[in-house]
């Protein structure tokens, strides 16, 4: 698995729920598999998400994989997890018995389970099993088409299954050594499959230090040309190929399914005043992201920590574009985005919201300098975009340290919703901020 200039071969993916996963012309694709998807709506653990709205978002993963056919999907609610086998017996038992009725083959619950309910649950239904972290791993592992993509995906999935070995049966408690007469029985199966994971490990984050130097060397070069950076974030199908297309005039794919391209891409764009910009798609976000994934393509979402401007692109048409855009914000800020970085919202997909509705959100997007409400399939409110991010790198910033009174929560949630506060203290008096602003910003807050 280290570089093929050292002797070694190329990293070879495996779908992980069986069988191959897509890859270059001539590998094997598994035959379509017949999945059922179940959310636990477990009451003792809170949600800011609806649970009919999260298990169409697993479904939604699920048919991201073209090797997939659901045949059902259920919300499952639980007072809480059973540490065994994560529902009820009573559950498991019905559950197997429509398994059967439907001849499934694959089932998928949006949502952690542990190695031992893992083990459990396929040995009572006779089936595999995946849960969250494991499908998103599949998809992600179905979609990288870079040698980094390639390498980061196959560091994630590692990582998840040296949890899972548990999962792998009676085999892995066999004992394997010497005679027995020497030293100790030898080592167990399962600690020898850990000892080559973690070597393969170490091999693939060897190769991935190459690529991540090559990468840095990249961004050198371009901190040395005199063109902002602009970056493409947000969840996943908010529309931000759509838009990276319609701004640049590449192809980039641009599909209504989630996760629909993986590695990130770089462009120039002549804004309408002149001004030349580097506008960069990323990966899109997702609740509950596996942090596997999150370490493995840290070296690809630091491109983001380079942006000089961020537009975050929210599908304003999903019933729960709020709770998504804070699922965003959290990724970011654990990523350590700088809050002094200018950030826009980008209200897309207003095709699709009809009536007074549509009026409506133009009119509140009207209402700040930095939120855009526009469609990236019909241009619509584009213009109004472009013009804001090419003023953005025209207008000369300042810095003001302002005092705010407890009872001022108004002034002090617009500079947070404008992006321009850098710092903020807590005092005895009040808010002590330090703010980076546009004298019309500064005109826009004195008016408050």
């Amino acid at each position: 698995m280290t570089d093929p200039e050292e002797g070694e071969e190329e990293p070879r993916r495996e779908g992980i729920a069986g069988g191959p996963a897509t890859g270059s012309e001539g590998e094997t694709r598994a035959q379509p598999m017949r999945a059922f998807v179940l959310h636990p709506d477990i009451r003792t653990e809170r949600s800011r998400r609806l649970p009919e709205l999260r298990l169409a978002e697993a479904v939604a993963l699920a048919a991201a994989l073209p090797e997939m056919e659901i045949v059902g999907q259920e919300v499952v609610r639980l007072p809480r997890a059973q540490p065994g086998l994560l529902f009820g017996t009573g559950k498991v038992a019905e559950l197997k018995t429509r398994f059967e009725a439907l001849e499934v083959g694959l089932v998928l619950v949006d949502g952690p389970v542990s190695p031992v309910q893992q083990r459990n649950l396929e040995k009572e239904w006779g089936v595999k099993l995946l849960d969250r972290t494991g499908l998103i791993l599949e998809i992600f592992a179905d979609r990288a088409r870079t040698r980094e993509g390639v390498l980061q995906v196959e560091l994630a999935a590692l990582s998840y299954q040296r949890t899972r070995l548990v999962r792998a049966w009676t085999h892995l408690e066999r004992q394997r050594g010497g005679f027995g007469f020497v030293g100790g029985p030898g080592e167990t199966q399962i600690e020898a499959d850990r000892r080559a994971i973690d070597e393969q490990v170490i091999r693939i984050r060897r190769q991935l230090d190459k690529v991540v130097k090559t990468r840095e060397l990249h961004r050198a070069s371009r901190r040395k040309v005199p063109f902002p950076i602009v970056a493409l974030v947000g969840y996943t199908n908010a529309g931000k190929s759509t838009l990276f297309n319609r701004m640049t005039g590449a192809e980039v794919l641009a599909k209504d399914m989630l996760f629909a391209t993986l590695d990130p891409t770089m462009r120039g764009v002549t804004l309408p005043s002149g001004r030349k910009i580097i506008l960069s798609d990323t990966v899109g976000f997702i609740s509950d992201l596996p942090t596997q994934l999150v370490a493995a393509f840290r070296a690809t979402l630091e491109e983001v920590l380079e942006a000089d401007l961020i537009l975050h692109v929210r599908d304003i048409s999903h019933p729960e574009t709020a709770e998504q855009a804070a699922d965003v914000a959290e990724i970011l800020q654990s990523l350590g985005v700088r809050a002094a970085t200018p950030q826009f919202e980008v209200w897309n997909k207003l095709d699709l919201v009809q009536g007074t509705m549509h009026e409506q959100l133009v009119v509140q997007a009207a209402r700040s300098e930095s939120t855009f409400a526009l469609s990236a399939l019909t241009g619509e409110g584009l213009a109004e975009l472009l013009e804001a991010v090419s003023a953005a790198f025209d207008e000369e910033r300042t810095e003001r340290s302002l005092t705010l009174g407890f009872a001022e929560g108004r002034r002090r949630a617009w500079l947070h919703a404008e992006g321009v506060v850098t710092a903020e203290d807590e005092t005895e008096d009040g808010h002590r901020i330090d703010v980076r602003w546009t004298a019309r910003q500064e005109k826009r807050y004195r008016e408050l």
